[in-house]
């Protein structure tokens, strides 16, 4: 990852006004800061929140708070917990997420 036209800044997640992202079941709440070609999110999962797709896009991802199912197209499936996180790159393997107990998230791609 090369992070071009990114100033030194500070972020108040709570500031940021969450959007609303239905999934398969259940919904995504991301608070989202697009800045230089960087995205970085903070998303919550509600309980029993499926994707409702296969994501192909590259990220880093860290679990702050609850469990999170990631499973891979090729049938591979990860439970992470907090503390842990992914790094996957664009293209690489599809993926996708789901938790029983919700999740909040900080993601960068």
């Amino acid at each position: 990852m090369e992070i071009i036209n990114v100033p030194f800044n500070t972020m108040d997640w709570s500031s940021i006004e969450p959007s609303e992202h239905a999934g398969e079941t259940g919904k995504a709440l991301w608070r989202t800061l697009e800045i230089g070609n960087i995205r970085v999110r903070m998303v919550e999962y509600t309980p029993g929140y499926l994707a409702d797709h296969w994501c192909k896009r590259g990220h880093v991802l860290l679990v702050l708070e609850g469990e999170l199912n990631t499973e891979l197209s090729d049938g591979r499936n990860f439970l992470l917990k907090s503390g842990m996180s992914y790094q996957v790159a664009d293209d690489a393997e599809p993926h996708r997420s789901s938790t029983a107990t919700g999740a909040k998230l900080f993601i960068v791609d």
